[in-house]
């Protein structure tokens, strides 16, 4: 009977093609969305799951909170006492390990890279995390001061096809470094990827960091703390217990204004958004909208093939009633029907492999993964296929088996199917499911484009094009003021200015702020963050002024104890307006002195946060960046220019730059993902609809073909025909919007919250994609109604 079936059904298939080839591209394309973005969420739900003891790896993180009880800071990192104190304090903690991520200079030989990757780990890091080390003992390796391990990558580069355990490198043009071992990198599905794994030990050399800073410096929270947890154990009682022991060791009321907590390794990439990350993390949200994607784009595809089914079941209706004549139970037609869905099913799926070999590479370079084919071999997940392969049959070919077996051969021969076909009150709720699923998308794509075109368009409050970027280091021996000058030798070069962070970066830098009560100085309830800049710096990037001046070389006390805050600081201090802070005793941190100018707000971070109260000022061991604004000109020219003198000054440093407006993109990064995908599966939502549509027309074409042949023999013009048979179908696509905008609204409205500064979705968004879908309707279905309506009605009415 099997072979009967498949038999029986590839007849159809083939004597069927046009409603074949629309089945089968459709179930195609779903089952290829589906199954691609089904690959991102399973690369997104893996990370860091590859440790062998991932479930009980747990990271420190830290939160500041200000006096009025806000938070005001949100670390992914704690100050350096904490991990052995902790170790100290709670016994149950089997292992704790800190990390330290920077970037050095490397010298081996004649080659010199600046790297990035670079962290200093603990011994314990072995313990905690999994790490293949290929060369050198991992119990002992970074054991001694100065010692560090090269990932497989990094030692190819650096050494070839030498054995690097026993080298030595040059780290800063500074210390020298002696080569313990070799690992293998991590995997991309890892939320810290270190291609440099350094002692903690060599943290104790003063000329690093200093031993006593590791044991009392409770404001640098730049270390990255894992604690090993038992099994089974409950990390809120850690949790419970860490105020108490934050005012044990740091002060009696520390735990008034900071607060300590964990976080599971395995949650880290997708559930943590704190202020400070090793990398960019993914979102949970993003993974929960993904997947509903990808299941619209197969509900739309299952539509389609219901549709048909349901709709062909006229022509299908004389062979059941013929066959229950004979003999045949419902059980068995049952079975023929959902036999023919599934080969359907099946041939689509293998179609969908094709394009997911097509499509993925596409797909990885927007999305910065490394997708791949294989994936679909996991055992796993390739279960999961044949499910969803199995289920997709079942589900699309499930109504039509059972409704046209429940056919009675006596209404199949008067002919009171084809009439009841013509109703189809499931097929027009499908279809109106389908195209409120496309429109929804349409109004999601157009929302995602404007607040993209809003973010390039706001006005930021500085200059961010033509800005070039250089690390400019800490060096206290270099003369940066005559290298300002040796690169403004360049007409082109327009202002140098220098600071301790660049725009586009986050403010995590802040000091208890002062401010003046009477005769003397009360801490200020406010949080303002700290910038530390040059006299160069606002004029580099065209800040306003909103009153006061800018710093300058000819007052000497600027360097010492001169401010300048922004028009948010001065609000939240009390001052009425720019100009009366002007003069005003102020201090930050150790720092005493007076406010000598107010700027105008500016964007520093992205629009996902508000401007926050700004304060800047001088301290010329943290000016690590600098800020070369160049004229739109000749660009090459100025970069050669702006190279060479770097290459004379450092000699010894690559000469290693990037652009600020590129810096800003890379903000909105995930947005940009968001836009293209929402845009392309929109497309696919809409495509697939448009096939369903037209295998619809034609399906009510054909079984309409005899009024089509009287109405044209009454006089009815081709017009009036077209009209006639595409009027049922624009109804369900109106209906469609009308369901769709409030849904798109509302989770677009959501989605638009994550921006303190966003645009408003606007009425002509709608219109836009109610015209967009109507238009692509229409032009669907006309196409088969002036086909049908230019039928020569003899031949129409000859029809049986």
């Amino acid at each position: 009977m099997l072979k009967n079936y498949l038999k029986i059904a590839f007849r159809n298939l083939i004597k069927h093609k046009a409603f074949s080839f629309i089945n089968i591209a459709g179930i195609a394309i779903g089952l290829a969305c589906f199954l691609l973005l089904s690959l991102y969420v399973k690369d997104e739900l893996s990370y860091d799951r590859h440790h062998a003891n991932a479930n009980r790896i747990y990271r420190l993180s830290r939160t500041f909170i200000s006096t009025d009880g806000t938070e005001s800071l949100r670390l992914g990192q704690a100050a350096p006492p904490f991990g052995p104190l902790v170790k100290q304090d709670f016994p149950q903690v089997e292992e704790v390990v800190r990390l330290l991520q920077m970037g050095a200079l490397f010298r081996y030989g004649d080659k010199v890279f600046e790297e990035e990757d670079l962290f200093v780990a603990e011994p314990a890091i072995f313990k905690v995390f999994t790490f293949q080390v290929l060369q050198g003992n991992a119990a002992s390796a970074l054991e001694n001061p100065f010692s560090v391990m090269f990932s497989k990558l990094m030692a190819e580069k650096y050494f070839g096809n030498e054995n690097p355990v026993g080298k030595t490198v040059r780290l800063d043009n500074q210390f020298d470094y002696t080569v313990t071992g070799v690992f293998e990198p991590l995997p991309s599905q890892s939320h810290f990827h270190p291609q440099f794994l350094v002692s903690f030990s060599s943290l104790n050399d003063d000329r690093v960091y200093g031993a006593e800073n590791l044991r009392t410096n409770w404001g640098n929270n730049a270390f990255s703390t894992f604690l090993l947890l038992p099994e089974n154990y409950n990390p809120q009682n850690l949790v419970n217990a860490f105020p108490a022991f934050q005012n044990r060791h740091i002060e009696p009321n520390a735990s008034k204004y900071s607060r300590l907590d964990l976080m599971k390794l395995t949650d880290i990439h997708l559930h943590s958004h704190t202020d400070s990350e090793i990398e960019a993390n993914g979102d949970i949200q993003y993974v929960y909208l993904f997947s509903a994607i990808a299941l619209f784009i197969l509900i739309i595809a299952c539509i389609n093939y219901m549709n048909l089914a349901t709709a062909r079941s006229a022509m299908r209706a004389k062979e059941v009633g013929m066959r229950k004549v004979i003999g045949a139970v419902r059980y068995q037609l049952i079975r023929q029907f959902l036999s023919e869905s599934l080969l359907l099913v099946i041939i689509g799926l293998l179609l969908a492999m094709v394009i997911i070999v097509l499509c993925l590479p596409y797909l990885n370079s927007f999305t910065q993964k490394q997708l791949s084919f294989r994936s679909l071999l996991d055992p796993v997940f390739l279960s999961i296929v044949v499910c969803i392969t199995l289920f997709t049959g079942l589900i699309a070919g499930s109504y039509p088996a059972f409704f046209m077996t429940s056919f009675q051969p006596l209404s199949v021969f008067r002919g009171k199917i084809t009439t009841a076909l013509k109703k189809g009150t499931l097929r027009q709720v499908l279809v109106v499911t389908q195209f409120a699923i496309a429109v929804v998308l349409i109004i999601s794509t157009t929302v995602v484009y404007k607040q993209m075109q809003y973010i390039r368009n706001y006005e930021l409050g500085y200059a961010k094009d033509q800005v070039v970027l250089l690390r400019a280091g800490n060096d206290t021996t270099t003369n940066f003021e005559s290298l300002k000058q040796r690169f403004k030798a360049n007409s082109n070069i327009l202002e140098v200015g220098r600071s301790s962070r660049i725009p586009s970066g986050r403010l995590l830098d802040s000091w208890e702020a002062y401010v003046s009560k009477g005769d003397s100085m009360a801490p200020s309830n406010i949080n303002i963050k700290s910038l530390s800049v040059d006299e160069d710096f606002i004029s580099a990037y065209e800040i306003e002024m909103a009153a006061g001046r800018n710093f300058s070389r000819d007052y000497s006390t600027d360097k010492t104890n001169g401010f300048i805050l922004n028009e948010t600081a001065i609000k939240l201090m009390g001052y009425k307006n720019p100009a009366s802070a002007i003069g005003d005793r102020f201090g930050y941190g150790p720092i005493r002195g007076q406010i000598i100018g107010v700027t105008r707000d500016y964007h520093f971070e992205s629009l996902h946060q508000k401007v926050a109260p700004v304060v800047m000022f001088r301290q010329n061991d943290r000016l690590g960046w600098m800020s070369v604004h160049i004229a739109g000109r000749n660009i090459k020219e100025s970069l050669a220019h702006i190279k060479a003198v770097w290459q004379q000054e450092f000699p010894d440093r690559p000469f290693n730059y990037g652009f600020l407006d590129q810096r800003f993109g890379e903000l909105y990064a995930r947005e940009q993902t968001q836009q293209l995908l929402f845009g392309i599966f929109a497309g696919i939502a809409i495509f697939i609809s448009c096939l369903g549509l037209l295998g619809l027309s034609m399906f009510m074409a054909e079984i309409r073909i005899k009024e089509i042949g009287v109405r044209k023999v009454l006089g009815a013009s081709v017009t009036s025909l077209v009209i006639l048979l595409s009027n049922d179908f624009l109804k369900l696509v109106v209906i469609a919007i009308l369901i769709a905008s409030p849904v798109a609204w509302y989770a677009m409205n959501s989605w638009l919250q994550d921006f303190a500064y966003h645009t408003e979705i606007q009425w002509s968004v709608f219109a836009f994609a109610a015209v967009i879908s109507i238009a692509i309707a229409l032009s669907t279905i006309s196409f088969q109604s002036i086909k049908a309506a230019l039928i020569n009605p003899v031949k129409s009415l000859k029809t049986e």
